[in-house]
């Protein structure tokens, strides 16, 4: 036994799961249809030369493998990775119901969400009048803007400035339990921003939304508003022992690196690490190997993929992003110990060539590696708790109630 490591590319399906049609996603492949992109020759300010999309270390850990588990095809561009293998690899679709962050998480923890999260109507208004009124009226506002389904960065455009001359915030959900709520750090306040999230979750407790998210920006205009690293998530707990719960009741500690804390309401961790952008989080994430111990778990979110290139429809800048994380790999595995397991994965998809800005309800990669783990095809897996159940035996703790182990 030495330490687990999760490392979640945040959004990175690697094809349609078996039950795609049941979301409206038949056809969605994040990865596929990235390499696709990019084998067309195609170029941006994020990726500006062109080329196939160029992952060798993940080859190596056999993530083409894995997409064709995932999806039926091998990405363009990409290779099987044959004897270079030096990974476990294979695909796992999520039982839980909705194609959110907090499910997905919750069932690589070994915790499956066998209920229906509340979710807004596709109307404008999207919110309750009752909603409306208590949030108002509690907080003292002059009212709310948005009250609809929307892009986080384009409301923020369209809305921000009436937000400053008005005080009202922005308030917007999405196809995920959520209710969001975008304010200026300054003009609003970021103290004040978080303790109207902490109204607004609540007054949301009978409509059993997942999640409420602060949203603060900067900026003087559309052209320069910007989001910060000042996020928070107010979530609901989750409704069982994960993971994290066994790791930390056996007096290990649990290091929450980016939103990882905020997705399990803090449930079970114990060190946290805050960073802005995945550089910076892989950064954060090395600096949590040197200073965890034996039975400890080291877990970190990669949320740029999804915020940054998977909402906003954007594979070229999902490519650079995947790119740029596959030439820091070499970095971690030259810190792993002996006996470390790591595990690579995705909590859902979200395939930037996709209609709408949505999660799409994908398949993820499976990439298990580090020490003496085999290197074996893990074939289809039926749900991501396999993975928390792989890890939990790999930490000799008490077996979770969900999943099997990959082993």
């Amino acid at each position: 036994m030495a330490r687990a490591i999760i490392l979640v590319m945040d959004s990175f399906g690697i094809g349609a799961a078996p039950d795609a049609d049941s979301f409206g996603d038949v056809g969605a492949d994040t990865l596929g249809h990235i390499a696709a992109t990019c084998a067309t020759g195609a170029t941006s300010d994020d990726r500006p030369a062109s080329g196939p999309l160029t992952l060798p270390n993940l080859e190596c850990l056999g993530l083409a493998d894995a997409a064709l588990i995932g999806s039926g095809l091998v990405p363009e561009g990409l290779s099987l990775a044959g004897d270079r293998l030096n990974s476990s690899f294979g695909a796992a679709a999520e039982t839980s119901r909705g194609k959110d962050t907090p499910s997905g998480h919750w069932e690589m923890a070994g915790l499956p969400v066998d209920f229906d999260w509340g979710f807004f109507p596709r109307t404008v208004p999207a919110f309750p009048d009752e909603v409306v009124s208590k949030l108002t009226e509690r907080a003292g506002l002059p009212g709310i803007l948005g009250n609809c389904h929307a892009s986080g960065t384009t409301i923020i455009a369209d809305l921000g400035l009436e937000h400053i001359q008005t005080g009202k915030p922005i308030c917007y959900t999405s196809a995920d339990s959520v209710f969001q709520i975008a304010a200026h750090e300054e003009h609003f306040g970021l103290e004040r921003l978080y303790q109207l999230c902490l109204l607004a979750e609540e007054i949301l407790k009978p409509w059993n939304i997942g999640r409420v998210i602060a949203r603060p920006f900067v900026g003087g205009g559309p052209e320069d508003f910007k989001r910060t690293a000042n996020r928070r998530d107010y979530t609901t707990p989750p409704h069982g022992e994960t993971l994290l719960d066994r790791v930390k009741d056996a007096g290990g500690d649990v290091y929450s690196v980016g939103k990882i804390a905020d997705i399990f309401a803090n449930q079970g961790v114990t060190v946290f690490r805050k960073a802005a952008g995945n550089m910076a989080l892989f950064d954060a994430t090395l600096q949590a190997l040197e200073e965890s111990k034996d039975g400890d778990l080291i877990f970190t979110n990669f949320v740029d993929f999804d915020m940054e290139y998977g909402h906003r429809r954007n594979p070229l800048g999902y490519a650079a992003a995947l790119e740029a994380f596959d030439k820091r790999l070499p970095e971690l595995q030259s810190q792993l110990k002996a006996d470390d397991m790591v595990v690579i994965t995705a909590d859902h998809g979200c395939d930037p060539t996709w209609p709408g800005s949505d999660h799409t309800r994908e398949n993820v990669p499976v990439l298990i590696f580090g020490g003496d783990t085999p290197k074996q095809d893990l074939g289809h897996r039926e749900s991501f708790a396999d993975m928390g159940q792989t890890l939990c035996h790999h930490l000799g703790l008490p077996a979770l109630p969900a999943g099997k182990n990959c082993f």
